[in-house]
């Protein structure tokens, strides 16, 4: 093995973190990430008893088994958002959708918790747009170009401050109405509209 090796000398827990940020790169994370995590407290508060103290509060509903499916779908649609990015706009619909029938079936979309994490990854999920890779061997845009041998900037599109600017052929209007031709130099940094 030679120094130069790439890969070697990054830690486990860097290329882990690094193969996690590509893999998240190519998916709606964020938006499967919220709709999964509002289906849980939609699932949840239905069958939960919390005690204070010795008293025991039950928030059981009538329509607890409509909650516990709204809320298993809205998880199984935030997994379908990480792993089928097709069907990426279906889970979207369906996760508003879902969340909206939470306010009426599930104590208020899950104390409104559910509701709004359901809410905003549906809409993340219908708004997100898989990006197109970069073709090999591009140069990104925003960069300055990479300085020559000699420490001076490669010639770009902008031209160099002190160097001439381009030249253009103005038209002068004449006493008598027609135009005369006048040349002139525009120096660098001005720019004329028109």
């Amino acid at each position: 093995m030679s120094a130069e090796t790439p890969g070697q000398s990054t830690g486990t827990f860097t290329r882990l973190r690094l193969r996690f940020r590509d893999w998240r790169g190519n998916r709606p994370f964020w938006a499967g990430l919220f709709t999964l995590l509002g289906g849980l407290p939609i699932a949840y508060f239905p069958y939960a008893t919390l005690k204070l103290g010795t008293m025991s509060l039950t928030m059981a509903t009538t329509a607890g088994a409509g909650s516990l499916i709204i809320g298993v779908l809205l998880v199984t649609l935030g997994l379908t958002m990480w792993f089928q990015q097709a069907t990426r706009v279906f889970a979207g619909i369906a996760a508003i959708l879902l969340a909206l029938v939470s306010l009426v079936v599930s104590n208020i979309g899950g104390f409104i918790i559910g509701f709004l994490l359901a809410l905003i990854g549906g809409a993340l999920a219908l708004s997100w747009a898989p990006g197109n890779p970069a073709p090999q061997g591009a140069e990104p845009q925003n960069l300055p170009p990479a300085p020559t041998q000699d420490g001076a900037p490669a010639p770009g599109p902008y031209p160099v401050a002190g160097e001439q600017g381009p030249s253009y052929t103005l038209h002068k209007q004449a006493d008598g109405g027609a135009s005369q031709p006048v040349q002139a130099n525009e120096p660098n940094g001005v720019h004329r509209v028109g």
